[in-house]
């Protein structure tokens, strides 16, 4: 599923939770990535930002731009602006405010403006989406790729050949060295929820923290539904009731996905597919987390590759 449909989702699910009907407000939602490599496009060294601030600027009457609206982004980089009396939004672009509280050094510069899309229309709602928006550090970190464009060789001119000299002896031969250790985040992994119940793999929990909110990470429809004091810890313990158990295997996978970038599903397709499973049946919510509980267990495939912390 490409951005535009996921986006789409998210707006969705912010707006059915959110409107208890009232009509006539339109909703713009989009992602904020941290360009490591200020290349202008989203690649693998680059991740969803929380904490930077977008602006929504629109023309008036005069030609001017002014701002419209102001959104933080959340954990997972998303935002969502909601204006009331469904505004003309032709002309107006959605933009990164340099800076931010979860910038990280990620927000020294932003990237190219987007304009929103119309992508819903329905009972006097219309749901926008943006293009991910970008914002860059000072300059480009270290492990980034240089530019594949080749470097002119200068030229010298010719010069008599040197004069020969003594051979220089040869340096005693080093012994070889140990070859590199894996990287963890590329290799393939799942684990099971209790392995992250275990206090001796807690420094896996890197993207998210054990007493961040379910309501956070999952959006309203999980705040409705499980309330907005259970935090992720907690809910890796849910058991004896298939929305307990939905929620466990959902956190598992959504530990998995940020742990491993070969886990079967992306972070974003875990909170999507827990989301439709609570707007379903209790068939529905059973099936996926059933599919979730697979996905944790590698699919008989894939191991857990965790290590004791140190």
């Amino acid at each position: 599923m490409d951005w535009s449909h996921k986006l789409l989702f998210t707006a969705f699910l912010i707006v059915a939770a959110a409107t208890h009907g009232t009509q006539g407000d339109a909703v713009v939602t989009g992602t904020v990535f941290c360009d490591q490599c200020k290349d202008g496009q989203i690649s693998l060294f680059d991740y969803p930002l929380y904490g930077i601030k977008v602006a929504m600027a629109c023309p008036g009457s005069d030609g001017q731009f002014t701002i419209l609206g102001e959104e933080t982004t959340n954990w997972l980089g998303n935002y969502a602006m909601r204006f009331q009396g469904i505004p003309d939004l032709s002309g107006c672009y959605a933009q990164v405010l340099t800076g931010g509280q979860g910038s990280m050094g990620c927000g020294m510069a932003a990237g190219a403006a987007q304009y929103p899309r119309l992508v819903f229309r329905m009972f006097n709602m219309e749901i926008y989406t943006v293009d991910p928006l970008l914002s860059q550090p000072e300059d480009p970190l270290p492990f980034c790729p240089r530019s594949g464009s080749p470097v002119p060789v200068p030229v010298t001119p010719e010069t008599p050949p040197p004069a020969r000299l003594p051979p220089t002896p040869q340096p005693p031969s080093m012994p070889p060295l140990p070859p590199m250790p894996p990287v963890p985040f590329l290799e393939a992994s799942a684990c099971p929820y209790n392995n992250w119940t275990m206090p001796e793999y807690k420094c896996y929990w890197k993207v998210v923290s054990p007493d961040m909110k379910v309501a956070v990470v999952f959006g309203l429809l999980a705040a409705r539904k499980y309330g907005t004091d259970i935090t992720l810890w907690t809910a890796l313990g849910g058991r004896g009731d298939p929305y307990k158990t939905l929620l466990r295997e959902g956190t598992t996978a959504l530990l998995n996905s940020y742990n491993s970038l070969q886990f079967q599903y992306h972070p974003l397709d875990v909170i999507e597919h827990l989301n439709l499973a609570l707007m379903g049946s209790t068939r529905q919510v059973v099936l996926t987390a059933l599919r979730f509980i697979w996905a944790n267990s590698g699919n008989g495939n894939v191991s857990c590759r965790f290590t004791p912390c140190k």
